[in-house]
């Protein structure tokens, strides 16, 4: 039995995807497919979950799927949740949605496109959580699972791809519906992660949905402007003033910092929580805030222009400075009104942060900086040296760049996908940073299906 996989071809998440890990000047931003601090979350996911729908489950997995040594039969409990409610029975589709960098929990109250298809398709549900997230933790706990490079050297994507395959599998069997076709989707690092599956097990899923997936921003596959370009489009599309003024506004902090006491101006000028260590603290926070917008930006507030109607039209305040003081207008209108500001807010050591942390250090190394296109921010581009003598200082590793190309050979994606990557559906919203990593039809078959009209294989 087949499924007409086009009509799958829904908007599944928001135009975009991320929030910020900060590690000197090189930022790899985090792909979560919904925001966890700012006050305008409750926006985000538009339908209530209902419990009562869902089971939970936990599957006795395999630490290590490819290795044959003692400690690689070593098990831990992975959750994942089933929906039944409209299913159809043997031989009816499976819609399995593969959890990224977050717990199933916030992937269940973010995630409507299954809900809202299922009945279309008397499908069974599927969410599986991602090793080390939520309450998915090999070796017993977060603390034991996250320690050191001991542990975390089992956080990989081809571990997690692995552990999707045993899941369903396992499922197939428990529900007695071995002909049943498999869809797997995800959006941004699970996007990646839906796409690299079906190509992987093409035998266990029949196609995917890969929403805002950059799977091509890495160091062999370079796109040619990088993810604060589009940071800078958007913002300079919805208020010119407001881009210049933000542009404007980093010389101004450095001059303010310069100063006897500039820190601490600056630290009450944006009523921080803690005294700043640097101008780069606030830079960064603020740099934070841009993206962030961005990357939610959607109804029924629409982030980039709360914060660019407060810079722009803020009375100038003298106490605060004419500049800055719109400025932190903007942090106020997105972040809400506070006794103090936390510029560390995004960066706080949780579990996921950490887990995130550690496979941006090993094998999702995203060359993410300020280029010279990025007009509205000072120009820093992406220093692969000094990321990777970060990473080996913070654990003893050193990462791997180039192995994402090399196991999912994606170098030369159109010949990939047009000789054995069949069935994938990637959908980016062109005003998601992370789009310019994204495989689109426009930006690398066109002239292609122009000349011989196989594009369109890309995505059947």
């Amino acid at each position: 039995m087949s499924i007409p996989i086009a009509t799958l071809l829904l908007l599944m998440f928001s135009s975009s995807s991320s929030y910020f890990i900060s590690l000197a000047h090189s930022k790899i931003p985090r792909l979560g497919i919904s925001p966890n601090m700012l006050k305008n979350t409750p926006d985000a996911p538009t339908q209530k979950l209902n419990d009562s729908d869902l089971e939970m489950f936990y599957f006795n997995q395999n630490l290590d799927h490819f290795t044959f040594t003692p400690k690689s039969y070593m098990t831990f409990q992975q959750r994942y949740a089933i929906d039944s409610k409209h299913w159809a029975g043997a031989n009816a589709p499976i819609l399995a949605f593969l959890g990224e960098e977050s717990s199933l929990d916030s992937d269940l109250s973010a995630i409507g496109f299954l809900r809202d298809n299922g009945p279309r398709f008397k499908a069974l549900l599927v969410y599986i959580e991602h090793r080390y997230y939520g309450k998915t933790m090999p070796f017993g706990s977060a603390d034991e699972a996250l320690k050191n490079a001991s542990t975390l050297g089992y956080l990989n994507a081809a571990q997690a791809l692995a552990d999707y395959a045993a899941i369903l599998f396992h499922v197939k069997e428990k529900y007695a519906t071995k002909h049943s076709p498999i869809i797997v989707i995800g959006g941004s690092y699970g996007g990646m992660l839906a796409a690299w599956f079906r190509l992987k097990y093409p035998h266990i899923a029949l196609g995917a949905l890969a929403s805002s997936a950059p799977l091509l921003y890495f160091e062999d596959t370079r796109p040619n402007f990088g993810y604060y370009y589009i940071v800078t489009k958007v913002i300079k599309g919805t208020s010119e003033r407001c881009y210049n003024m933000i542009r404007k506004s980093w010389k101004e902090i450095d001059r303010v910092a310069a100063k006897p006491n500039g820190l601490l101006i600056l630290s009450k000028q944006f009523k921080t929580c803690a005294p700043l260590n640097g101008s780069f603290d606030i830079k960064d926070f603020l740099s934070t805030i841009y993206a962030e917008a961005v990357q939610y930006n959607r109804g029924p507030s629409y982030w980039v222009a709360n914060v660019c109607n407060a810079i722009d039209n803020n009375p100038p305040n003298r106490k605060n400075g004419l500049l800055l003081g719109r400025i932190f207008a903007g942090v106020v209108a997105l972040l809400g009104n506070q006794s103090c500001y936390d510029t560390n807010m995004f960066a706080h050591p949780t579990n996921s942060n950490k887990a995130w942390r550690w496979q941006t250090c090993s094998e999702i190394v995203m060359p993410v900086g300020y280029d010279k296109q990025d007009t509205m921010f000072p120009t820093t581009p992406f220093n692969m040296t000094s990321y990777i003598e970060g990473c080996k200082a913070e654990y003893g590793v050193t990462p791997r760049p180039h192995w994402i190309t090399t196991y999912f050979g994606i170098q030369d994606v159109k010949l990939v996908l047009r000789k054995f990557g069949s069935n994938i559906i990637f959908s980016n919203g062109l005003s998601d940073p992370y789009s310019v990593g994204g495989f689109t039809l426009s930006r690398h078959c066109h002239e292609e299906e122009r000349r011989s009209g196989v594009a369109g294989d890309a995505t059947r």
